[in-house]
């Protein structure tokens, strides 16, 4: 009788040989917080970076010190598995499958809609705490320049001009790197197929705002005043949103890509002192982005 050992929410033993669907049952449940971590990493990587948790690591470790303590020869886990009353395998675990289908899942709607609300949550409240507390700091005296004054919430009928430049000049680049540049396609395939196969097209929106919003709040609302609301500021700060930016599929080409639209975010912040507009212009960029997806993968579907 072999014992296996899987980690989720605690550990807990059992027995494979004599109870197999309740082993199948748990590694399901494991499985699927990997899922919730994998699609949080599509939204923010470096946000995410650290927090995952592998349960095949457990699974490795007490069967062969069992098997050795009753004088038998160690096992893999892969060579583990139950047999039925005619001595064949009923099922058998395979680390390759295992990996494969875990690549291959597509995380579920409500999944993927979790985490970029809980993500996006977490984002814009950081936002606001930084702008709140340079505020205090600026009342008190102390030299720090108050994020609210500089960057607000105003908006001119002018600005929509400004929006609707942004949204050309970035999508209009997206789409010719998407044509010309195999590193930056490969980049963003992956990260659109693993946040957006699943969604309806109104959760589009959701997926596309949320971060949009988030997103700028923090970067052009909070941290490019603080650091000082010049080109100096603006260039740290599209560095760092395109550091951010690399992993969960997405290479270092997406981070070129994300520094430069940080850079002209940047710009518009400067130039219109409100945050309304690259939240807007972050927001819609997205979202044409988002459609543009989908319909190019109907597209290739149908052909």
């Amino acid at each position: 009788m072999v014992s296996l050992t899987v980690n989720y929410w605690g550990t807990r033993t059992m027995d494979a040989a004599t109870n197999p669907q309740h082993w199948r049952n748990s590694t399901f449940m494991s499985g699927n917080f990997n899922v919730i971590y994998d699609v949080q990493k599509a939204f923010y990587p470096r946000f995410c970076k650290g927090l995952s948790s592998s349960p095949r690591a457990f699974a490795r470790r007490n069967p062969g010190k069992k098997l050795k303590k009753n004088g038998q020869s160690p096992q893999s886990v892969a060579d583990i598995s139950p047999k039925d009353e005619y001595g064949q395998d009923d099922y058998k675990l395979d680390p390759s499958d295992s990996l494969a289908q875990k690549l291959n899942t597509i995380p579920a709607r409500s999944t993927v809609l979790q985490a970029c609300i809980v993500t996006s949550g977490l984002i814009a409240a950081f936002g606001v705490v930084l702008r709140q507390v340079s505020y205090f700091a600026s009342t008190e005296g102390l030299p720090v320049l108050d994020c609210s004054s500089k960057v607000s919430f105003d908006f001119e009928m002018w600005h929509i001009e400004l929006i609707t430049g942004l949204v050309v000049v970035i999508s209009s680049c997206r789409y010719l790197l998407l044509k010309t540049w195999p590193d930056f396609a490969e980049s963003s395939e992956a990260a659109n197929q693993q946040v957006l196969t699943s969604l309806q097209p109104l959760d589009y929106l959701i997926v596309a705002f949320l971060p949009g919003v988030s997103e700028e709040l923090l970067f052009r609302g909070a941290l490019l005043p603080l650091f000082g609301f010049d080109w100096k500021s603006v260039l740290v700060v599209a560095a760092l949103f395109g550091v951010l930016h690399i992993g969960g599929g997405r290479k270092y080409s997406f981070a070129i890509w994300a520094t430069f639209v940080g850079l002209l975010y940047g710009y518009a912040t400067i130039l219109s002192s409100s945050i309304i507009v690259p939240m807007a212009s972050h927001a819609l960029n997205n979202l044409v982005g988002g459609i543009l997806w989908r319909y190019e993968s109907s597209s290739s579907e149908q052909k």
